[in-house]
């Protein structure tokens, strides 16, 4: 056994314990299958049982390398894998997402008060946990005999760790797969080769690395509107498009005013995320940036982002004396949402807590909540509000509160699509409530609503063209194929009439909707989203699809010169 440590000899007297060095083996042994099978469990496929098998034998090595002692390193490494295993579990029941290598590299104090917020337990399990971990460890150190040469494990990890690598590069994870819930370590570990050379390669934020430009007279613009502003409410209509846009669909009556504006135009909106990852959108949509600027790293872009990016459509607004509230329908820990909002400009963010919401209200909930805050806040000047709705949220094979839709009729297109349009029916009702309310509740106050969907479901390809096959619908997505990431945007006036819409064009990039909301409220422009709109009138309503993200880039760098992106 040229593998062994030359301190271990085959002895007289090591010959007289053969029965520790038997446990010892036989503990290895278990500790090796008990890996095989959390991996026949969790991992599916060829690639990601192969690649299991090579992260656990990094690890392995990884702690022979240290310790020399391989029962010790096969416990740890076991605790390691069933540690990726049992989160990625837990984060796929919260977020439909598995763990990443992100959030390692990400550690922040909202995700963690997220943790203990869902589960006020769990510090007592994990010090239970933590402590039994310890006994183990210090009772399979007392029985393990064995050592091994650290030359030769040293070796052994850095051929699982090329093999790792290489795997991992030769088939990039894709976009979807972070959704299925499996091949949770697998995925973790091709997770962290792509993280690593997107760090080193590009770094956390795609930016040139200097321009000519400079944004002129930021420092000292004043905001100073003509006229009385209106309060401005956005909302953020859940996993909508406009169905009409699929072939052969059967759409129920006047289902096409819901995607209308005030101007009696559809206006569609290209987003930067399919089938989920709202965060992407509410990302765009308050600081008039790109997610996509993150690269592969656009998962994380809220987290990354809080207190780094503090550009946005709040802060602007609060220049021009207006005050900033945020409903989110989730707790405010949750992908550092709350401090990310927070660094952008919103005053007031209130999450599902404090609002007393259970896991999926109706629309209506969420607009009572905005008229009510606007009742107790509107005599202190003109209000913003950001609006989530969720009622439209998948899935869409169940039926959610039938009693909102009393008499519907399925129109015939499939359980999944008659229910994602029953839903948006039910959204469009309640919509026309709130703003029948706010003309009721408060006449005379102008108010600007903008709606837009955030991202179009899962399924839309398959409806959208119904003749290609996953392969092709695949390639599509990954291309960005704008076809599959087309959704909305509405602009309505509540006794008020929307002033500029000149950068309210037909179609538009997420990015824009922030200059949108300002143009349309008749507010002047502070020198970031001036010159945003050239961007704008340059590109015909493109942002990062602009040749293919040189105009974002120039910008990203112009606001980081002028101090408004930091630490990036």
């Amino acid at each position: 056994m040229s593998w062994l440590s030359p301190s271990y000899s085959y002895s007289a007297a090591a010959l007289r314990i053969p029965r520790r060095q038997g446990v010892a083996l036989l503990l290895i042994a278990a500790l090796h299958l008990g890996a095989i099978w959390s991996l026949s469990r969790t991992e599916y496929g060829p690639f990601a049982t192969t690649l299991f098998l090579l992260t656990w034998g990094a690890l392995n090595f990884f702690w022979l390398a240290l310790l020399r002692r391989p029962a010790l390193a096969a416990v740890l490494s076991l605790m390691l894998a069933e540690l990726i295993i049992v989160v990625s579990k837990f984060k796929f029941e919260m977020t439909w997402m598995t763990i990443s290598f992100m959030d390692v590299l990400i550690v922040d104090a909202d995700s963690i008060s997220f943790l203990f917020g869902v589960f006020p337990d769990l510090r007592i399990v994990a010090a239970l946990i933590g402590v039994l971990a310890i006994a183990v460890l210090a009772m399979t150190w007392r029985l393990d005999p064995v050592r091994m040469r650290v030359r030769s494990a040293a070796l052994g990890g850095v051929a699982c760790l090329a093999g790792m690598i290489g795997l991992s590069m030769s088939a990039p994870e894709q976009p979807w797969e972070p959704f299925q819930g499996v091949n949770h370590v697998s995925n973790f570990t091709r997770s962290g080769v792509a993280a690593m050379t997107e760090v080193i390669v590009r770094g956390f934020f795609d930016a040139e690395a200097q321009v000519a430009e400079r944004l002129r007279g930021a420092d000292a613009f004043a905001c100073e509107p003509r006229g009385k502003r209106p309060h401005i409410v956005l909302v953020l209509d859940e996993s909508s498009f406009d169905m009409s846009s699929a072939p052969g669909v059967k759409l129920p009556p006047d289902y096409a005013e819901h995607f209308r504006s005030f101007d009696g135009k559809t206006r569609s909106l290209l987003v930067e995320t399919m089938g989920g990852q709202t965060w992407l959108a509410e990302y765009s949509a308050l600081t008039g940036l790109s997610a996509r600027s993150f690269g592969g790293l656009k998962f994380y872009v809220t987290r990354i982002a809080a207190g780094r990016v503090t550009r946005g459509l709040p802060n602007a607004l609060k220049n021009c004396g207006y005050r900033t509230f945020s409903l989110y329908p989730s707790k405010g820990a949750f992908l550092s949402a709350r401090h990310f909002q927070q660094g952008v400009g919103i005053e007031r963010f209130i999450d599902a807590k404090e609002m007393g919401a259970g896991d999926v209200e109706p629309d209506h909930f969420y607009y009572d909540k905005a008229l009510g805050l606007i009742e107790r806040e509107r005599g202190g000047g003109p209000v913003f509000v950001f609006v989530y709705t969720l009622a439209n949220h998948f899935p869409w094979d169940v039926r959610y509160r039938p009693n909102l839709t009393l008499g519907w009729r399925d129109p015939g297109n499939g359980v999944v699509a008659d229910e994602y349009m029953r839903r948006q029916m039910a959204s469009a009702r309640d919509y026309k409530r709130f703003a029948a309310a706010l003309k009721t509740n408060f006449p005379g106050e102008p108010f600007l609503i903008v709606r837009f969907g955030d991202h179009p479901p899962n399924f839309a390809p398959r409806v959208l063209d119904p003749e290609l096959d996953e392969a092709q619908i695949a390639m599509r997505i990954k291309a960005y194929h704008p076809r599959y990431y087309t959704t909305y945007y509405t602009i309505d006036g509540v006794n008020f009439a929307p002033k500029d819409m000149s950068s309210a064009i037909d179609g538009i990039e997420v990015a824009h909707l922030p200059l949108v909301v300002q143009e349309a409220a008749g507010l002047p422009l502070d020198p970031s989203f001036a010159e945003q709109k050239k961007v704008l009138q340059r590109c015909g309503g493109l942002f990062y699809r602009c040749k293919a993200g040189a105009e974002a880039r120039r910008f990203n760098r112009l606001l980081i010169d002028a101090g408004l992106i930091t630490g990036l």
